[in-house]
């Protein structure tokens, strides 16, 4: 088995970015879903769920570390790393409150006359970075806005199981994986406790749940009529009311994982 895609996803519901290699470390990917976007009035996270519009907003560092952004018929903007102490703000997560730094009027003005709706950006350092859901993974364990977990880990034959029941291609993007192993027997995920890649250890903390996202097309925002894939998901791998897609993961320690790399299971 060997890790065959690595993706980022630098805002919260924006698009992906495909890596060749990257660091891990205690929120997972460098990078990864460490901004997000949320309603000026109350501090609540938007995502393509509501605003699909979002799959739009391409996200990416600069060699200064300033991100960038651009949307369709906007344009790009530069926004500063905002410092991890000045201009919090109270933002939710699902059910996790948090404060967080705001990342400026520019911004948000720029965002919320794309979007038409008054919005802020707002940036997770990692000493303000949340903790996972009760009763998964370690005290130590954090994570910045991703729905509940550092890493989504997906394996390719388990989405070409899936697709081959559809009949017809879902890409892997509708469930917005960090990573992706080729080379295992469709949904042996399901059975990983623990697992190698490279140097670095991983623990399986839960099957990740699927909702209404998956039904989005990720390059054009398009909601599929027929509710595909959670139409035939829900014929084999709904458990106890959830519809079960991929696996969620916590790195123990830092490294450096790269595409090509061996995927061992060791527990």
């Amino acid at each position: 088995m060997f890790l065959s895609e690595l993706y980022r996803y630098p805002v919260k519901s924006g698009q992906a970015q495909c890596l060749q290699g990257s660091p891990v470390g205690l929120l997972g990917l460098q990078g990864d879903r460490r901004w997000m976007v949320v309603e000026q009035e109350n501090g609540r996270f938007l995502t393509q769920r509501a605003w699909p519009q979002l799959g739009q907003l391409k996200a990416r560092e600069s060699d200064s570390g300033e991100l960038l952004l651009e949307v369709p018929g906007q344009g790009s903007i530069r926004v500063a790393v905002p410092d991890a102490d000045e201009a919090l703000r109270g933002v939710t997560v699902w059910r996790d409150t948090l404060r967080v730094p705001d990342a400026g009027d520019e911004v948000a003005g720029w965002l919320s006359q794309w979007l038409g709706k008054a919005v802020r950006l707002v940036h997770c350092p990692e000493q303000r970075a949340r903790y996972l859901p009760s009763g998964y993974g370690l005290n130590s364990d954090r994570a910045a806005f991703p729905d509940g977990f550092p890493l989504l880990l997906i394996g390719q034959s388990s989405l070409d199981e899936l697709n081959h029941r559809i009949g017809r291609p879902m890409e892997m993007l509708r469930f917005r994986p960090n990573l992706v192993v080729k080379g295992a027997q469709p949904f042996a995920e399901d059975g990983w406790k623990r697992i190698r890649i490279g140097a670095l250890v991983f623990r399986v903390l839960k099957p990740s749940v699927r909702c209404i996202f998956t039904t989005l097309d990720p390059a054009t925002g398009e909601r599929s009529l027929d509710r595909e894939p959670l139409t035939t998901l829900k014929t084999f791998r709904e458990r106890d009311g959830d519809i079960l897609f991929g696996q969620n993961l916590a790195a123990d320690g830092a490294g450096w994982l790269e595409v090509g790399m061996q995927v061992e299971v060791l527990e």
